[in-house]
């Protein structure tokens, strides 16, 4: 793993920074996982629904194996490479039978590595198996959280979590946020911590390269007239006043959105650790 830093060549380039991954193998994509993503921008016929959305460029989405349901057998790894959709590295897998999948690398993997996914799997690195064939204090990912959903906690690059205990039917994992919750030993999970852990390291540079993801610009709610953000008006730099609300007045920054009667609270052992 690597940073490039550019020359200071252009203010663009200033403190522009990329990340290049040792394990990435790959530039081309097979054509046969790949799909077209159509654009809204953000627009609800034709309104803008979802703010500073538009632009960017053009992409194809990877067809990722979240579920891994291909039981006991082994696949090779063919090559490692960046997934424009996400910030962690994807991994094309060969199984034996001949069919190729993609899945979510993990900071392990390498091309040729042979990975195989089932209740009795090794523990080894890229492996899939039960959590509770999982020994307690091991680094997990990909983690399920409803059998049989496939992977939907822990699958971004550099995440990890750790199983902390095995008690009756359920397990206690412990995410990075620090938040302990319990699931199910039956959920699948992966070995490893996801690869690309350095992409927070990096560094835009400069506007443009936020419009090439699909971002467009954000204003300063205190910057803007009354009639467009209840931030907005007064002669020089005003206060908020009150709490730090949306253009349309509801509270944001620190507001909790998470419904008190959500059904899954009752699998939150301990909350997440505040900043």
């Amino acid at each position: 793993m690597a940073i490039k830093i550019y020359k200071k060549n252009t203010a663009g380039r200033r403190f522009m920074s990329i990340v290049k991954p040792d394990q990435v193998s790959a530039t081309t994509s097979l054509k046969s996982l790949l799909r077209p993503i159509l654009k809204t921008s953000g627009r609800s016929h034709g309104k803008i629904s979802v703010r500073h959305k538009g632009g960017g460029h053009k992409r194809m989405y990877r067809l990722v194996d979240f579920r891994q349901d291909k039981l006991d057998i082994p696949a090779k790894i063919e090559q490692i490479e960046r997934d424009p959709n996400r910030s962690a590295l994807i991994a094309l897998l060969a199984y034996r039978d001949g069919e190729k999948r993609y899945v979510i690398a993990t900071s392990g993997m390498k091309v040729g590595q042979e990975i195989i996914s089932g209740p009795q799997a090794p523990i080894a690195e890229g492996n899939r198996l039960k959590i509770q064939n999982i020994p307690t204090g091991t680094v997990i990912c990909n983690i399920e959280m409803k059998i049989g959903r496939g992977a939907q906690m822990v699958r971004s690059a550099g995440s990890s979590a750790t199983l902390m205990a095995l008690e009756g039917e359920m397990a206690q994992v412990k995410l990075a946020s620090g938040e302990v919750r319990l699931i199910s030993k039956e959920c699948y999970a992966t070995i490893g911590q996801i690869s690309n852990f350095e992409h927070s390291a990096e560094r835009i540079g400069k506007a443009g390269r936020n419009r090439w993801k699909g971002k467009r610009p954000t204003v300063r709610g205190s910057a803007m007239n009354p009639v467009d953000h209840p931030h907005g008006g007064g002669e020089g730099r005003q206060p908020i006043g009150m709490h730090p609300k949306t253009p349309w007045g509801k509270p944001a920054l620190g507001k909790k959105t998470r419904s008190r009667k959500n059904p899954s609270n009752k699998y939150i052992v301990k909350r997440r650790t505040k900043k």
